[in-house]
């Protein structure tokens, strides 16, 4: 059950930080650059990747595995974390930590919930189309 534990803590962590870093791209969208499409388009990935999550894993479960204050990674900012010079940076680093958190669901899913790994597969290379969508229309 502690290696189960354990997965399910990388789990809910990578649903986290996914949602997180789609939130923070869906605020730039919305109230810097008032780009209604990308702002809904990243809104519905993020709703998508909640669903996914109800639909493939035990919601309680996922809550009672956390351990926000024995997660080794909480304790200060990474080196790159405090260091943001502009919006863009800002936008480009939180879309790659949705994709690799994205990444990670898809591997650990796999051991929970096979089905579960195809579509977070599926959002991680929408997300990469709209990644791309973004810095093209920023140049």
């Amino acid at each position: 059950m502690k290696n189960q534990k354990n997965i399910y803590r990388i789990i809910d962590a990578n649903l986290n930080r996914a949602r997180e870093g789609l939130r923070v791209v869906e605020e730039v969208a919305r109230f810097i650059w008032e780009d209604e499409k990308l702002s809904k388009g990243l809104k519905n990935l993020r709703h998508k990747l909640t669903k996914i999550s109800q639909e493939n894993f035990d919601q309680k479960l996922l809550l009672l595995c956390r351990d926000s204050q024995g997660d080794l990674g909480a304790k200060g900012m990474g080196f790159y974390e405090g260091k943001r010079k502009d919006v863009k940076t800002i936008v480009q680093a939180n879309l790659r930590r949705s994709e690799e958190a994205l990444r990670v669901l898809e591997e650990f899913g796999k051991i929970i919930k096979k089905g579960s790994a195809e579509q977070f597969k599926n959002l991680r290379f929408k997300l990469y189309t709209m990644e791309k969508e973004i810095f093209v229309s920023l140049e």
